[in-house]
């Protein structure tokens, strides 16, 4: 693959997906019960929006960097955010290299492990060995993490079920042949539903054309997941495929009222990381539900 995150950290489909991720993450930590979180293509964990390949595309100030808001009367004050949006920007600008200023962005694997607990786990896949080498440096000192060079599609064969039997898998591919990444997308979530069918499992793609996404949207509305959330943010209009116009992040057996939490979070991002208004919008909808929402 040739895909490399740090052009586009920070953007605004990173933002929708560590913003769902975060929710999904805080609701399983209302329960004592341990959890694992599963990362199948988790990258190199932190990239610094003040090196060459962030400064070169600065996608990273269309997204997160639209919700920081300077204040004359109050240098550095936040703008008024929904609750979960605002724990969500205090958690990345608590990193240590964002004690003066936005200069680093986390990506799923250190945002995740900023909210385990200590009987919490995490298992990240990554195939790059460039990345693959800087997760493990990242994570050297940390025994609740574990990082695993290898596919990640694969990985799920011999992760699943994880021994503290709750927890929460996120696949988010780069998409670079999107028809061949969905349908691998397909085969391994199919499998995984069968060997954990309790397990939440998220799912972020990339919006270019519709027409490009709707196959796998009718193929999650038919799974046998009995739940299935959608979350979409589109900041331009999805009639380009030479730009990524939006992201959604499927969510199959979402915790309980996630799409009340998701709600306001969603509005807001919308109003914010649109370069015009009105915003083209957002979408937060059931593809599939045991009972009317």
């Amino acid at each position: 693959m040739n895909y490399r995150h740090a052009f586009h950290a920070g953007n605004h489909a990173d933002v929708l997906k560590h913003l769902v991720l975060y929710a999904l993450l805080e609701a399983l930590r209302v329960k004592p019960a341990p959890f694992a979180f599963v990362d199948t293509h988790a990258g190199s964990g932190l990239y610094a929006l003040t090196g060459a390949e962030a400064e070169r595309t600065g996608e990273w100030r269309e997204g997160i960097g639209r919700l920081l808001h300077t204040d004359p009367g109050a240098q550095g004050e936040l703008v008024t955010l929904p609750p979960l949006l605002r724990r969500w920007l205090d958690a990345v600008l608590a990193l240590p290299g964002n004690a003066h200023g936005l200069k680093c962005y986390p990506g799923s694997p250190l945002l995740a492990a900023g909210l385990l607990r200590e009987s919490d786990s995490a298992q990240l896949c990554e195939l790059q060995a460039e990345e693959a080498a800087r997760l493990h440096a990242l994570f050297r000192d940390e025994p609740r993490v574990h990082v695993h060079r290898r596919d990640g599609y694969e990985a799920l064969k011999a992760l699943l079920p994880p021994k503290e039997k709750r927890g929460l898998v996120l696949i988010d591919p780069p998409y670079e042949a999107q028809e061949d990444e969905y349908r691998r997308i397909e085969q391994a979530l199919a499998s995984a539903l069968v060997r954990w069918p309790g397990g939440i499992y998220a799912v972020w793609y990339p919006i270019k054309q519709r027409s490009q996404v709707q196959p796998f949207l009718r193929w999650a509305r038919d799974t046998n997941a009995k739940r299935v959330l959608r979350a979409e943010l589109l900041v331009r209009p999805a009639d380009s495929p030479l730009r990524l116009n939006g992201s959604g992040v499927l969510v199959f057996n979402p915790p309980w009222r996630l799409d009340d939490t998701l709600r306001e979070p969603l509005r807001a991002l919308a109003r914010r990381l649109a370069p015009t208004a009105p915003a083209p919008g957002w979408t937060l909808d059931w593809l599939a539900t045991e009972a009317a929402d």
